[in-house]
């Protein structure tokens, strides 16, 4: 079995720096247009051409994102666009409308061209003829099983890679083509601006009753008649391997950098040793399921907000061979508090918070500010951009 290549969120550049140093081998970002994920950070024209570099000088290849539908008034302005994406140094262009595609092929012609997930690419006659149109990759509808992943893999050109979703938010709708967003807030769900009204918790009103009213209950904790469980593929990679997938890929631009890091990392270890199993760490996460991999994954009733176990406290940006380190504030944590390291190629370990120093190097024993530079003393010496992190129920989305 071929290692598949693991392509991770990046969202910003925190997060593309997370993704890169805990092991991806592919970014996927999107310029400040055409994107799927409107309130993701993003990259502008200034920022982009620094993020490839990083990427670049790191072996990491970008993907960047121009599958949004454009309208009349919109598919003129994409030619500069591409051309802005070239000339940054973006290694592939992620479209989904015929148009978008046609145009990537005449203004970015040292781009390759990745049919988004958007297109709902569902058999393998759909696959060759986007590869025969100068494709190199798709990425395939996330409602196919393995078995029909298998057959698409036998029946396309082996030059054709294939990509498909494995790790984060599952829609409601099919590939993602929904108008609910559209329809209840007035944010096109397929222009980058899903409010995701499928999370929603909704009661029932009668019709002559206008204002009352009623609950619909499938628990104590309400209904939630759209909601899907959050997808999760880590104990199944040898599965994702013998099928043919060129590509496994982790949904989440607009989550958080600490998610772009661990679950990054987690899958990094799995893909690289899937024989040895080795055991995860579970990150902040709605319930899991195996999407539809392995048949229909059914209706999850229950309520979409996120389990949190741990809350990152603080991020390091330097440390020393005595394991002196700078970190950089995110949550309020003290000394005395038991916190946990985890770090690109670092086993997790556990410690208590010592007294700390500002950067006037007086005493501190509980960092306040956000953003603030402080130091602390490690056990040993840790990589640039570790995460100290510390258990805590938080009941917040």
């Amino acid at each position: 079995m071929k290692k598949p290549e693991l392509l991770s969120p990046a969202g910003d550049m925190e997060k593309l720096k997370m993704a890169v140093l805990y092991g991806a081998d592919a970014v996927y970002l999107a310029g400040t247009a055409f994107g799927m994920r409107s309130f993701a950070g993003n990259f502008t024209d200034e920022e982009l051409p620094a993020a490839v570099r990083f990427a670049h000088d790191h072996g990491v290849r970008v993907h960047c994102t121009v599958n949004t539908m454009p309208r009349n008034d919109e598919v003129t302005q994409l030619p500069a666009h591409l051309e802005r994406l070239q000339d940054a140094g973006v290694d592939a262009l992620i479209v989904a409308d015929l148009g978008a595609f046609t145009l990537a092929g005449k203004y970015a012609p040292r781009c390759q061209r990745h049919i988004s997930t958007q297109a709902s690419i569902s058999n393998f006659v759909t696959a060759s003829a986007w590869y025969d149109q100068g494709a190199s990759r798709v990425i395939l509808a996330r409602e196919l099983s393995l078995e029909e992943i298998r057959t698409i893999r036998e029946k396309t050109p082996k030059e054709l890679e294939l990509e498909a979703f494995v790790h984060g938010a599952m829609c409601v709708s099919y590939s993602g083509r929904c108008l609910l967003s559209n329809y209840m807030t007035g944010r096109d769900s397929n222009r980058g601006a899903c409010a995701q009204p499928c999370r929603y918790q909704y009661y029932l009103m009668e019709e002559k009753r206008p204002g009352e009213y009623f609950p619909v209950f499938e628990d104590e904790k309400g209904t939630y008649i759209m909601n899907s469980r959050d997808m999760c593929m880590i104990d199944h990679v040898d599965d994702l391997m013998d099928v043919g997938l060129s590509s496994l890929k982790i949904e989440g631009r607009a989550k958080s950098a600490y998610y772009a890091a661990i679950v990054t990392g987690a899958y990094r270890h799995v893909i690289d040793d899937v024989a040895a199993g080795r055991a995860v760490d579970h990150v902040s996460h709605r319930h899991y399921a195996t999407g539809f991999y392995y048949g229909q994954p059914g209706q999850y009733y229950e309520d979409s907000r996120y389990i949190r176990e741990w809350q990152v406290v603080a991020l390091v940006t330097d440390c020393e061979e005595n394991g002196l380190a700078t970190l950089s504030l995110r949550n309020k944590f003290a000394a005395g508090d038991t916190v946990e390291v985890v770090g690109p190629d670092t086993k997790p370990f556990s410690l208590e918070v010592p007294v700390m120093e500002d950067q006037d190097g007086l005493p501190l024993t509980e960092p306040r500010t956000p953003q603030m530079v402080f130091r602390m003393r490690l056990p040993r010496q840790v990589p640039a951009m570790s995460i100290l992190r510390i258990a805590r129920p938080l009941s917040a989305q």
